[in-house]
C-alpha cells in the first residue's frame, strides 16, 4: 500500500465515485423534504474541504471538532477532514457547556462546526477560548441558504460568545471552494479523534488512525454482521458515538450501501415512524430502546419492518427476555454485541444463525479474548475475570493521558474495565463493569443477571441493581425498577422478589424494591448506576481509570 492508498477516504468514499454505484443513495435523511448524498456527490464535495481548510489557513493534523445533528453535512465534513489531513473530533451532542469547553481546550480544536440548535449551548464555551479561529454554521435544511438563520444565531452573538474565531456559513464556504487533492497519508497515521463521555472525570480523548476504519468493516461489518450493498441500514445511535460511526458509514460505505440519517431524538415512536418510512434491512439500537419499542408497539408492527433482515444491540447487555420477544414479535434475532470506543466497534459478538440469548458470544474474527483474575492469570470455564482485548482496531492512546494509556493499552491487549463469566463452550456472559460487582455472602453478585431476571418479569420495562448496605454494614442488593406502562404496583415488590428468587437462586435477590420513573442514562442509552450508588449510599472504591469509564462502555458506543 502505498502512502496515499493509506488515506481512508480513497476506500470508503473515492472508489464509489464512477460507475454505477456513483449515482447511487449513500445518505438520506429520514425527515419530511430531508435530502439525498449520492456517492458522487459525497466524494466531489468532500474534495472540496480540503480547498476549505487551506482558504481558512487550516493545515494537516490541525483538529476541527463536530457538534453536527445527523444530517448529511456531517459525512462530507468527517471524509472531507480525512482527505485534507486535518483531524476531525465529532462531539456528543448532548453534552453541557462546560464539558464542551473542557475538550476544545484540551483538543485545541481549531475550527468548529456546528449545527444552529446547539449552537446557544456551545456559545458560551467559545467566549474566551485561545484556539479555535474559524466556526463554521451547517444550516438546517430548507433554510433559505442559510443566511437568515446563520444571522440570527452568529450576528451580536457571535461578537459576544466567540470573540477570537470568525464565523462562516459552512454552505457558502464548501461551494466556494475548489477541489484540491486527497492528502498522502500512512495507514498508521492519526484519521480522528473521538471523545469519552466525560461523565465521571474528564473527557479522553480517544485517537484512531486510518487503518482502523476499514479493519472494523472487514471483521464485524463483513463476517458477522454480513453487510451488503443492496442493504438499508438506519441507526438509532448516532453518528458521534463509535457504534453510530461505524452502523452508519464504515459499514454502508464499504460495500456502497445506504445509510438513513435521522436527526430528532431516538424515542420508540419516532424509530418505529423512521422504520415504516424508509424500510431499513439492517437496524441498531441499544437494549433500553428495544425493550421500549416492544413495551410503545403494543402489538402494532410498523409497516416494512418485515424487510428487517438484521438488528443489531450494543452499548449495554441485551436481556434474554428481550431478544425472545422481538425474535417472536419481528421473527428476526438481535445479534447482540460488544464494542467499545477505545476498540472503534464491535470484537464480542452473536452471529447470525448462532445466537445464544443471554450471552455475548465469541470473538469476532480478527480479535483475540482472554479473561483474566485480579493477578492477571487467565480463569477457568465457569470462573469471572475481566476482558482484554487483542485487535488492530485499538486505538493509538489516549490525548496528553499517558498514565490512563499505560493502564488501558497493554502492547497489543486492551483491557475493557468489564467483567465477563467463561462458559464451557467458550461463550461470554456479561456480569458487569468492575466496579458494579459486589459480593453478598463472600460471593460476588453480577448485577446484570439480577437486572434479567426482574425484567423477564411480565411488569417490568427496566431494572437496575446496586449494592446498598443492610442494618449489619453488609452489601445487599437493591433494585430500581422502572413498571411497564399500565403495570400497577400493589403488592409487586413482593412479587417480584419471589421471582427473582425462582429464576436465579434466593440468596441474589434485591431486599430493597424501589419503584422510579426513569433510570439515569447516558446518552448511549447505558444505565449509569454510579448514580444509583450515590443514592444508595454505596460507592465502592476502585481506582481513577475504571471510575471513568464506568459508563464509557462500549460502544458507543
Amino acid at each position: 500500500m502505498t502512502a496515499r492508498e493509506g488515506n481512508a477516504a480513497l476506500y470508503f468514499v473515492d472508489r464509489h465515485r464512477f460507475g454505477n454505484i456513483g449515482e447511487k443513495a449513500a445518505f438520506i435523511e429520514a425527515e419530511p423534504g430531508g435530502r439525498t448524498l449520492t456517492y458522487r456527490d459525497l466524494a466531489s464535495q468532500s474534495d472540496r474541504m480540503a480547498a476549505l481548510y487551506r482558504r481558512h489557513g487550516l493545515r494537516p493534523e490541525d483538529r476541527a471538532a463536530m457538534l453536527l445533528l445527523d444530517r448529511i453535512e456531517f459525512p462530507i465534513i468527517f471524509w472531507g477532514s480525512l482527505k485534507a489531513g486535518v483531524i476531525p473530533i465529532p462531539l456528543n451532542t448532548l453534552l453541557s457547556t462546560e464539558i464542551y469547553d473542557a475538550i476544545l481546550r484540551d483538543s485545541r480544536a481549531r475550527a468548529l462546526f456546528v449545527s444552529p440548535e446547539l449552537w446557544p449551548t456551545i456559545a458560551p464555551a467559545l467566549a474566551d477560548n485561545p484556539y479555535v479561529q474559524s466556526v463554521f454554521f451547517v444550516p438546517q435544511p430548507g433554510a433559505t441558504n442559510g443566511s437568515s438563520l446563520f444571522g440570527r444565531f452568529f450576528g451580536n452573538q457571535a461578537k459576544k460568545s466567540a470573540r477570537t474565531a470568525k464565523t462562516y456559513l459552512f454552505t457558502r464556504e464548501l461551494s466556494a471552494s475548489q477541489m484540491q487533492p486527497v492528502l498522502a497519508v500512512s495507514p498508521d497515521e492519526c484519521a480522528f479523534w473521538l471523545y469519552s463521555s466525560g461523565s465521571t472525570g474528564a473527557p479522553k480523548g480517544v485517537r484512531h488512525v486510518h487503518s482502523s476504519l476499514k479493519y472494523t468493516a472487514d471483521t464485524y461489518g463483513r463476517q458477522v454482521l454480513g453487510i451488503e450493498h443492496d442493504d438499508v441500514v438506519f441507526s438509532a445511535a448516532k453518528l458521534f458515538f463509535a457504534y453510530g460511526l461505524g452502523n452508519s458509514m464504515t459499514f454502508p460505505m464499504s460495500v456502497g450501501a445506504t445509510t438513513i440519517l435521522f436527526s430528532g431524538r431516538p424515542t420508540p415512536e419516532n424509530v418505529a415512524a423512521v422504520i415504516e418510512k424508509t424500510q431499513p434491512t439492517v437496524f441498531y439500537g441499544v437494549p433500553t430502546l428495544y425493550a421500549a419499542m416492544l413495551a410503545r408497539l403494543e402489538g402494532k408492527k410498523p409497516l416494512g419492518a418485515e424487510r428487517l433482515r438484521r438488528c443489531v444491540s450494543a452499548g449495554e447487555a441485551l436481556p434474554a427476555e428481550v431478544g425472545e420477544r422481538w425474535r417472536r414479535f419481528f421473527g428476526v434475532d438481535i445479534l447482540d454485541g460488544v464494542g467499545s470506543t477505545e476498540l472503534l466497534h464491535i470484537f464480542l459478538s452473536n452471529r447470525p444463525g448462532d445466537v445464544v440469548l443471554g450471552t455475548s458470544g465469541v470473538a469476532v474474527p480478527g480479535y483475540e479474548l482472554r479473561l483474566v483474575d485480579e493477578h492477571g492469570s487467565p480463569v477457568a470455564p465457569g470462573a469471572i475475570g475481566e476482558l482484554l482485548v487483542k485487535g488492530l482496531s485499538a486505538a493509538d492512546g489516549y490525548w496528553n493521558q499517558r498514565e490512563k494509556t499505560r493502564q488501558t493499552f497493554e502492547g497489543w491487549w486492551t483491557r475493557t474495565g468489564d467483567k465477563y463469566e467463561l462458559r464451557e463452550d467458550g461463550r461470554l456472559i456479561y456480569c458487569g463493569r468492575t466496579d458494579d460487582m459486589f459480593k453478598v455472602s463472600g460471593i460476588w453478585v453480577a448485577p446484570f443477571e439480577v437486572e434479567q431476571a426482574l425484567v423477564s418479569h411480565a411488569a417490568v420495562l427496566e431494572a437496575a441493581v446496586v449494592a446498598q448496605k443492610d442494618e449489619d454494614g453488609l452489601d445487599k442488593p437493591k433494585a430500581y425498577v422502572v413498571l411497564k406502562p399500565g403495570a400497577q404496583r400493589g403488592e409487586l415488590e413482593e412479587a417480584l422478589k419471589e421471582h427473582v428468587k425462582d429464576k436465579i437462586g434466593k440468596w441474589k435477590y434485591p431486599r430493597w424494591i424501589e419503584f422510579i420513573d426513569e433510570l439515569p442514562k447516558t446518552a448511549t442509552g447505558k444505565i449509569q448506576r454510579f448514580k444509583l450508588r450515590a443514592v444508595s449510599g454505596v460507592d465502592h472504591e476502585v481506582d481513577s481509570r475504571r471510575q471513568e469509564l464506568d459508563h464509557d462502555r462500549r460502544v458507543q458506543a
